[in-house]
């Protein structure tokens, strides 16, 4: 029986050259897997198509823009996920769902080698080599770009010289990966880090400069899921487009950052995320509400430490297994809706409501109604500051 390689499949000019030329160089069958996750441009068939074209003995090609909303969008929004305290894991949520639909087509198809088409200075070969490791110990992986030295350059030369059915008219300046999550953008021009974003280097995002009405959106979770947006119920998938569109008119999500690779360098990214910065933003105001305050502050710690496993290609290790179920736990009252306004590249948290909400209006108030005992708060303050007190004392006695 021939070997059978399965390979992570784009559509583009690499992956698509990686088909034949795998395929010379091992003696293999190249089957390529293509994954839906939101990114959009071309559609599927047309994906499958032109993998066959070039020389794929089969092409699978799979809609998981619902399973990637619920089952990596959904972790990572529950989790405030934001590493550097900024990107919300646009290309790193990803990564893992292809990797997983890449053992299941090598298991199908009875494949020992998976590939991919990453370099060797991006996260993306970890993430995809460490996935498919956790989850097919046995599979081995080849990356030709990274493996062989291919460049940009010799792929042209080898689809010229073939007549592989790809359009290079189109050529970005820029490295581009999209999802429903988010959009990333890299190389050219910003790779000098003094050099400002561009207007048309923005696909999901408006320029927030540019004046237009506020727009007023509700937001309702159960259970730490968004389930409607203004009062009408909506798949996860549904209500992240909905704001990928209506924060985005706003130019809400733009990000540009210089950010720690897992690799060992410093990389220059501009990233757009209208719909997951509006929703962790809504997602942490109805957190403060109803999470009560020690819960609260233990998840913010474990919040940064998933955020980095995930940036760095452990989706499957037992330690963030381990804080999935944390964090699942912290959900169950997290039930309300969030009003919130957006405007000027913003979405501003402007009321919140919930049945399970911690706020209490008569302990707040300072007005007629109040039912906070004040007359407790004088010996709680004594007693809150006894230990440094006495410490202060200690020192004052050893220092004289």
């Amino acid at each position: 029986m021939t070997e059978r390689i399965v390979l992570a499949y784009s559509g583009g000019l690499d992956t698509s050259v990686a088909i034949g030329w795998i395929a010379e160089e091992t003696g293999a069958e190249v089957v390529a897997v293509a994954v839906d996750v939101g990114q959009g441009g071309e559609d599927l068939d047309t994906i499958r198509k032109r993998a066959l074209d070039c020389g794929a003995v089969e092409a699978v090609v799979t809609d998981a823009r619902d399973e990637f909303a619920e089952q990596y969008c959904l972790p990572a929004l529950q989790a405030n996920a934001l590493y550097m305290d900024r990107y919300p894991l646009v290309s790193a949520l990803s990564r893992p769902l292809i990797a997983k639909h890449l053992v299941e087509a090598a298991k199908y198809h009875g494949a020992s080698t998976v590939a991919h088409g990453c370099t060797g200075k991006g996260n993306d070969q970890v993430r995809f080599e460490v996935g498919i490791g956790a989850l097919a110990p046995d599979l081995k992986v080849v990356a030709p770009v990274r493996d062989y030295a291919w460049t940009r350059e010799k792929a042209i030369a080898w689809a010229e010289d073939r007549h592989l059915p790809i359009d290079q008219s189109k050529k970005s300046p820029y490295s581009v990966d999209q999802n429903v999550w988010g959009r990333a953008v890299e190389t050219g021009f910003l790779e000098d880090i003094w050099n400002a974003p561009i207007e048309d280097v923005y696909a999901y995002t408006s320029n927030p400069a540019q004046l237009r009405d506020p727009d007023e959106v509700v937001i309702t979770f159960d259970a730490g899921v968004p389930v409607a947006l203004d009062g009408e119920t909506h798949t996860l998938l549904q209500v992240i487009q909905a704001l990928n569109h209506r924060a985005g008119a706003h130019g809400v999500g733009r990000l540009d950052m210089v950010e720690d690779r897992l690799v060992g360098i410093k990389s220059r990214e501009v990233y757009e995320a209208p719909g997951a910065i509006a929703l962790i933003t809504a997602h942490q105001e109805l957190e403060s509400v109803t999470v009560e305050r020690d819960l609260a502050r233990f998840k913010r710690q474990v919040e940064q430490r998933w955020g980095e496993l995930v940036y760095d290609g452990l989706w499957f290790s037992p330690l963030k297994t381990a804080l999935d179920t944390f964090i699942a736990s912290s959900q169950q009252h997290v039930c309300g809706e969030v009003r919130m306004t957006l405007h000027g590249g913003r979405a501003v948290p402007t009321g919140r409501r919930s049945e399970r909400s911690l706020y209490d209006f008569n302990l707040a108030t300072y007005d007629e109604g109040d039912s906070f005992d004040q007359s407790l708060a004088k010996g709680f303050v004594q007693l809150w500051g006894l230990p440094s007190k006495i410490a202060a004392k200690r020192d004052q006695h050893h220092t004289s």
